[in-house]
């Protein structure tokens, strides 16, 4: 893609350009890309070590995820990646290197109640269960019934045992099972500006009404996971776009609605993290919001564009 083809939608050609400035066709270089291939190695059912070795002896070209010591990046495969036994077997899920994060950051236990709200389909639960070695709860929600197939079969396929999956508005949750988990992922339904490269047609409907009707789900999912939080538990919040109204607004606005929520800081191996933006527009946020994190394609290459804040819930005042 190019400038041209972005002027298509000159709403969308003028944010970017106001967003980025100088450094627009530096983003836009690289955002269009298609994003390093990478595959997360499944411990519920193969060591690393034994899948490394079957596939290095297939030709495949191995890479390590500085971030995440269970995933490689595929330089090269002498095949489609999910054409293999291999993964057909669930000994690998394909994960892009951004997908792989908000787990990481989130960083559950095993033997906790973990909440997943919007989670088909299911590249993140089942991250989860792996880190968890099967061991608590997992509630795999998504209200997208289309999507539901896709999360339960990878759930299947990955050999997950701690997983429960529900149907139901992301945005109940915390009047249903307030204070009942001690970690929420809130991986947001967004315009996915950060995933160009393989998804232009976010060119064609992007807009502001769109994002509006966006911005009301996620500030939903967003006090929903945080209220189904039990008292020092921790929420990720996520997006694989770039616009601040989805990503920074969203987070200030569980700041003013919830006096006992605390942005952590955090980092992460090997990449080039920017600060969350306070100001944007019209907009002015709280200097926490820095602490919220932005995953650049030009500053990292071969990752899509991502958004993530660590948030903790205190004890009510």
């Amino acid at each position: 893609m190019n400038l041209e083809n972005l002027k298509s939608n000159m709403e969308l050609y003028r944010f970017l350009s106001s967003f980025y400035g100088d450094n627009l066709s530096n983003f836009l270089e690289c955002v269009v890309k298609k994003p390093k291939s990478a595959i997360r190695v499944n411990t519920l059912k193969i060591s690393k070590d034994v899948l490394v070795k079957r596939l290095l002896d297939q030709g495949f070209v191995l890479k390590p995820v500085p971030f995440f010591e269970d995933a490689f990046i595929v330089d090269y495969a002498p095949t489609e990646l999910g054409n293999t036994v291999e993964h057909f077997l669930g000994y690998y899920y394909v994960q892009s290197l951004s997908s792989l994060l908000p787990p990481v950051v989130l960083r559950p236990q095993p033997g906790e109640a973990v909440l997943d709200i919007a989670s088909a389909p299911g590249s993140k639960t089942t991250q989860m269960a792996q880190m968890m070695k099967n061991r608590g709860v997992i509630v795999a929600n998504d209200v997208d019934i289309k999507r539901i197939k896709a999360l339960a079969n990878n759930i299947d396929r990955m050999g997950v045992l701690n997983a429960i999956i529900t149907i139901e508005q992301g945005h109940r949750f915390g009047k249903l099972y307030p204070g009942a988990f001690d970690r929420v992922l809130v991986d947001a339904p967004c315009s996915a500006l950060g995933t160009l490269g393989k998804n232009f047609e976010v060119v064609k409907w992007w807009g502001r009404e769109k994002i509006g009707r966006l911005m009301a789900t996620q500030k939903g999912l967003i006090l929903s996971g945080f209220d189904s939080l039990k008292p020092g538990g921790v929420m990720v919040y996520s997006t694989c776009t770039v616009t601040p109204e989805e990503n920074e607004y969203i987070v200030n606005y569980l700041l003013q609605e919830r006096e006992n929520a605390e942005i952590l800081d955090f980092e992460l191996p090997g990449i080039n993290l920017s600060s969350g933006v306070v100001e944007w527009d019209r907009f002015r946020f709280s200097d926490e919001i820095k602490k919220c994190k932005r995953i650049e394609p030009h500053l990292n290459p071969g990752f899509e564009g991502f958004f993530i804040a660590l948030i903790r819930k205190l004890p009510s005042r």
